[in-house]
């Protein structure tokens, strides 16, 4: 939102400077951005060039006289312009001033052995555009001798400041001196707007078809109308905030808008058709707006149509067959309400970003529909002229106000800060709230310009703001009971240890967007209508995300297409099941792309490494699981994974039959093909919050007694069994038949061949062996082998291998 100095002033008597009112703006909530002061053109004069004549030692550069209008002799300047010339106006600076385009502060100095005394400046020098071609030449009758920036208007400030989206009133400039004015920063005033008696009833009528679109339509004519250029200064406002100023007629919607929110449209009366029809737009109606384009519309979008059809895209943009031009001799006033959604819906389906959406959306002043068309109304008839009618008004049943309960303890409970209660009530009374009441508990209207204010928590903001944020006292942290108390929440400590357990294994923490496709919901579980958004930022963003394997592999597959195939890629972020906080998952995932394995092999002088598989994946899963506090040991593995996964190259981690801690695998070829990805890529995810919580340990650290004294040893095996058998069953039966002696198992090697048989594999497992009472004899070892070989055959029907 910009706004002038000088534009703020008309509504707000102030002896504040500029650097007070930005102060306090950005202090009540109304971020100032950005301010665009030109107080450093205020040195240059407007100067007349007497005289031009060929410099004596250089062929582009001529030698001028200049009067600067202080009533002294004429100035000698060097100027290489080519525009320089004897009885041009322009920007004259003086030695001494410092010229912002160039970064220089004028010195006398001497040109190829002539003296200039200053310089003739162009647009660039003095940074009003990139013009630097010759210098600035004004009408002839520009008066010389007065300051420069006043007579182009460059003395008037342009403030420009954020809006949060829950401000429509200060959508406006009277908006903002409202704030400023109940800040204490002065008097809010040039709020009347008196009514125009009108020349009979509007001949032109309007039927709303779609009332939950358009809650009000106000409608006057003003015949005989003049239209041409607007008045100077108020094309230079219109400038100043960045509009382009195109006639009376239009410039005059565009200034309402921004000086009281009101977004308003002309219609030249002589191109509408009959009278006007609110209505649902029909499934292809095709219109051709005021910016050129043509725009297909859907019936959920709303229009403004005459017999002939659609002349008004609502609340948006106006058509261009309808738009007023300098023929125009009789005009139509629209001021209406539309529906927030729907102008939202609609502007963001077509790509339209208008100054009349951006106030529509978020809701503006109902109440001022009326006066809105009577102040356009006098600006139509003080600078084109023209008699009105009377205002045709439908479908506005008047503006119910909303009443808040407002207890005053609000303010000390949720802010930590004490504010009298008259200070409280006084502040919302200058903001345009009525309190009423003599309790402890007050109910409050709220003004019809703030739709944005619901509640209690509302109200308290509002006096915080005025009453000064900073007026709350800083307060430090409470100090905890003990020097190791519990500061982090589980959630939070298994999160940072799952990203930096992935991070060691060598991947790049990614973070993806909540909103993925519907296709790509679908794919993945999702898809249901608790998880679409009912207005969503963008087509493609249409579903809260079932999983972050979707945006995980799409980010592998764009770093693929910028030739960086080999890619390892984790999150550790929510995921969504329902609408409800409880349908809510905190989930560690990750993928592999190419030959991105944990190694970081990839091109290197042995040979390219294998692409990425199920086991890589499986790796991370136990990774993350295991820094997040799972029992890695009792962990189960069960072959095959969600839909997504191949279903011979997946599996599932479960914590007992039911609970499932989470699944990893290569991607089945339809997912690929669904999400329009390519390569070899593998995945997991693991459910952070799923992990049991982890048993309450001993307060006192107490030694370990269970420290064997003894050498460890390892002793290898390898049994042929049936290709069905798991490697984690075998392992699971040589580790039970001695639980005392046997301190580990692991699987060294796999082989499948010819010579054990058909549909039969080879299992080589390590068995480390860690004695606690005794050094262990051969005939222990011997009578050990024995039971870990009879276990194990017991329990998958494997065979020691000759």
């Amino acid at each position: 939102m910009k706004f002038t100095l000088s534009w703020l002033k008309d509504h707000l008597e102030t002896d504040a400077s500029l650097a007070e009112i930005v102060e306090r703006l950005t202090s009540i909530g109304l971020e100032v951005e950005h301010v665009d002061d030109k107080a450093g053109l205020k040195p240059f004069v407007i100067a007349k060039v007497l005289t031009a004549v060929q410099h004596p030692d250089a062929d582009r550069l001529r030698v001028l006289t200049v009067d600067t209008g202080d009533g002294k002799a004429p100035v000698q300047v060097v100027c290489g312009a080519p525009n320089a010339r004897a009885g041009l106006i322009g920007a004259f600076a003086a030695p001494g001033t410092y010229v912002p385009g160039i970064d220089v502060t004028l010195t006398v100095g001497k040109i190829r052995g002539v003296e200039s005394h200053g310089m003739m400046c162009s647009e660039r020098e003095l940074e009003l555009s990139d013009e630097h071609h010759g210098i600035i030449d004004l009408p002839e009758d520009a008066p010389v001798g007065t300051s420069f920036a006043a007579y182009a208007h460059l003395d008037d400030p342009v403030i420009e400041i954020n809006l949060t989206p829950n401000r429509p009133d200060a959508t406006s400039v009277y908006g903002i001196a409202r704030d400023l004015a109940a800040s204490g920063l002065g008097r809010l005033v040039g709020g009347a707007i008196m009514p125009h008696a009108g020349d009979g009833m509007c001949p032109v009528k309007v039927k709303i078809e779609a009332p939950e679109l358009c809650p009000g339509f106000a409608l006057r004519l003003v015949k005989g109308v003049k239209n041409g250029p607007s008045p100077k200064w108020l094309q230079q406002r219109l400038l100043a905030i960045g509009l382009r100023p195109i006639s009376a007629l239009v410039d005059i919607t565009n200034y309402v808008t921004f000086d009281r929110g009101r977004p308003l449209h002309v219609f030249d009366a002589a191109k509408v058709a009959g009278n006007l029809t609110v209505r649902r737009a029909r499934d292809g109606e095709k219109v051709q707006a005021l910016d050129g384009r043509e725009y297909t519309l859907t019936p959920e979008m709303c229009v403004i149509a005459d017999e002939d059809g659609v002349e008004s895209i609502a609340g948006i943009m106006g058509g261009e067959h309808s738009g007023c031009d300098e023929n125009t001799s009789d005009v139509l006033i629209e001021s209406a309400l539309w529906d927030p959604i729907t102008t939202a819906r609609t502007g963001r389906t077509l790509g339209i970003i208008t100054d009349a959406r951006y106030r529509f959306e978020r809701g503006v002043d109902p109440e001022f529909m009326v006066p809105g068309v009577e102040l356009a109304t006098k600006l139509v008839l003080d600078f084109c002229g023209g008699t009105p009618t009377e205002i045709e008004v439908v479908g506005y049943a008047g503006h119910t106000p909303k009443i808040v309960a407002f207890p005053l303890s609000e303010v000390k409970r949720l802010t930590g800060i004490e504010v009298p209660r008259d200070e409280s009530l006084d502040i919302l009374s200058r903001l345009g709230f009525e309190p009423q009441g003599s309790g402890d508990i007050v109910d409050v209207k709220v003004p019809s310009w703030r739709p944005d204010v619901d509640g209690k928590a509302d109200l308290v903001e509002e006096v915080m703001r005025i009453h000064g944020v900073d007026n709350i006292l800083a307060q430090p942290l409470g100090a905890h009971d003990a020097v190791n108390a519990k500061i982090l929440t589980t959630l939070q400590i298994r999160t940072r240890a799952a990203k930096r357990a992935l991070a060691v294994r060598g991947m790049m923490e990614a973070v993806t967007w909540s909103f993925i496709p519907a296709k790509h919901a679908e794919l993945f579980g999702g898809g249901q209508a608790a998880l679409k958004l009912a207005n969503p930022i963008a087509a493609d963003m249409s579903d809260m995300r079932p999983s972050l394997l979707p945006g995980l592999i799409a980010a592998a597959q764009r770093n693929a297409d910028k030739g960086i195939g080999d890619v390892a890629l984790f999150e550790v972020s929510g995921t969504y099941e329902g609408d409800g906080a409880d349908q809510q998952r905190r989930v560690a995932a990750g993928v592999r792309r190419g030959t991105a394995k944990l190694d970081g092999s990839g091109r290197n002088w042995a040979g390219n490494s294998g692409p990425v598989g199920v086991f890589d994946a499986k790796a991370d899963a136990i990774a993350a699981l295991e820094a997040c506090g799972a029992p890695v040991e009792r962990l189960q593995i069960e072959a095959g994974g969600p839909a997504w996964y191949h279903p011979g190259r997946s599996g599932t981690i479960k914590l007992g039959p039911k609970t499932v801690l989470g699944t990893f695998g290569e991607f089945h070829p339809k997912t690929l093909e669904g999400l329009d990805v390519s390569g070899p890529l593998c995945g997991f995810e693991v459910f952070v919050d799923a992990v049991p919580e982890p048993k309450a340990k001993p307060t006192k650290t107490k030694p370990r007694l269970d420290l064997s004294p003894f050498q460890a040893v390892k002793r290898d095996f390898a049994f042929v069994v049936d290709r069905a058998v798991e490697a984690g069953t075998l392992v699971r039966a040589a580790l039970a038949a001695d639980k005392k002696l046997i301190s580990g198992v692991s699987v060294f090697d796999v082989f499948e061949g010819a010579s054990l048989g058909t549909a039969k594999k080879s299992i080589a497992i390590e068995v480390s062996i860690q004695p606690v009472e005794k050094t262990l004899t051969d005939e222990d070892f011997e009578a050990l082998a024995r039971r870990i070989v009879e276990n194990v055959g017991k329990q998958t029907g494997g065979v020691l291998r000759g």
